[in-house]
């Protein structure tokens, strides 16, 4: 396997890590690890906001959900059109720019005193900024600088996602606690920043760019041709929804994406430090529960990664949806105590996000060369879920001054979504693979 492809074509840099025997393509995405890492951490973050921001302004829970329901829907939506954006502007670019719209965003909340402040900022302006990475980053990276490995990339750079969003919290409920959530927020600013420095620095768009090959490639792979204006940009991704529509595995994967959504990041990242105080837990000892799931949550989707690589994705993601659904029909038998919940913690953390891979590897293997496209209406699915249980739970903690409910009809659609997944048929199933470039 070749390092450089053209001694000529490659760049001093990554000649220079040719030279260590390391393939650019681990830089690139080492950087993306960093980035959908600090990126989920500000998406993670308001899970330790709503208990101060509810003391402060008086707002309350159902009115602070609608706001994060918002965010995660445009989470969701821009999901497509990132992948567009990135195919014709690049992944440096557009990875920087959103980073700089996260950091916007949570500069612009330590003013905030209206609930429209917190609607507009956390909801609009960061949903706009995570949507512009989100999952869709991590494939475009994997798909264009792995040709092997795919399935382990895919896990690791997941996982940085999960691992962001809850490892991040013990110490940001730790400053809030000791210096006010503003002060929390601030080292999320920090850390945007680096991870902004990092891309310009290191960040490149495709191997070919610097001369090289894929790992594990053979040759060369230019830049597919892009569509001639922006409106043709703009509107591949509304085409390749138009045509993944017709295979009955698309709704499949839409559906049990939206299940995901609504078992975790909805659920479980936004409320259920709120959840434990309800029980008398402290923010930072439930903060650390999430983070046990952060950790086990890394394990468990680096070694689905390596798993999708080897057995049939549908019989992996029956069983993570199905151990996730029985883990959160437990979890309000942990009477929440810290035991119950590192119990619960273990078996929800190895099932966190570990569906990703898989469910981007069927995309791949069925929707062909607009598969991150095809994916980023997947994840759309994934974040209508979230932002549906985000609300949701909220609602119910509103009105009927329980979570619990919430809890319940999570797991129940998990067990659903485990015999769902497993009626998917071979490949034969989906619809010829799409024409258009990725």
């Amino acid at each position: 396997m070749s390092l450089t492809g053209s001694a000529d074509s490659a760049s001093p840099l990554a000649a220079a890590f040719a030279r260590r025997g390391v393939h650019y393509g681990w830089v690139v995405a080492g950087v993306t690890f960093l980035t959908m890492l600090v990126t989920a951490g500000a998406v993670g973050a308001p899970g330790v906001l709503i208990g101060p921001l509810e003391r402060e302004f008086g707002w309350a829970t159902a009115d602070i959900s609608s706001a994060l329901a918002v965010r995660l829907v445009l989470f969701g939506l821009m999901g497509p059109f990132a992948a567009a954006f990135m195919n014709r502007f690049g992944v440096r670019r557009v990875a920087s720019v959103a980073l700089t719209l996260i950091a916007a965003g949570v500069l612009g909340s330590f003013a905030m005193t209206r609930l429209w402040h917190l609607l507009l900022l956390w909801g609009v302006v960061v949903g706009l900024g995570t949507g512009l990475t989100a999952m869709v980053l991590g494939a475009t990276v994997a798909t264009r600088w792995f040709s092997e490995r795919r399935g382990l990339v895919l896990g690791l750079l997941t996982a940085s996602t999960a691992t962001g969003q809850l490892v991040f919290l013990p110490l940001l409920a730790a400053l809030t606690d000791s210096v006010g959530w503003r002060g929390a927020l601030t080292f999320v600013l920090a850390m945007l920043i680096l991870a902004v420095v990092a891309v310009l620095l290191l960040m490149r768009d495709r191997p070919a760019d610097i001369g090289l090959p894929p790992y594990g490639g053979a040759a060369i792979v230019p830049a597919p041709a892009q569509p001639a204006s922006l409106v043709a940009m703009l509107a591949s991704p509304v085409v390749a929804l138009g045509e993944a529509a017709r295979s009955r595995t698309f709704w499949v994967l839409f559906g049990s994406f939206f299940v995901c959504g609504a078992s975790t990041n909805g659920l479980v990242q936004t409320h259920f430090i709120s959840l434990c105080g309800d029980y008398g837990m402290a923010a930072v000892t439930a903060a650390s529960v999430l983070a046990m799931i952060g950790v086990f949550d890394f394990a468990g989707t680096v070694g689905s990664g390596w798993l999708s690589d080897r057995y049939d994705s549908r019989w992996l993601l029956f069983w993570y949806y199905g151990l996730r659904g029985l883990s959160l029909l437990y979890l309000p038998f942990t009477d929440f105590t810290f035991y119950g919940l590192s119990l619960f913690a273990v078996f929800y953390g190895l099932d966190w996000v570990a569906t990703v891979p898989p469910t981007i590897k069927i995309a791949a293997d069925r929707f062909g060369e607009k598969a991150t496209l095809v994916f980023g209406w997947i994840f759309a699915g994934h974040q209508l879920g979230a932002a549906f249980a985000a609300y949701g739970a909220g609602f119910s903690r509103t009105f009927y001054e329980s979570y619990l409910p919430a809890f319940f009809i999570a797991g129940a659609l998990c067990l659903f979504a485990a015999g769902f997944v497993v009626t998917l048929r071979e490949p034969k199933d989906a619809i010829a693979p799409l024409k258009a470039a990725a």
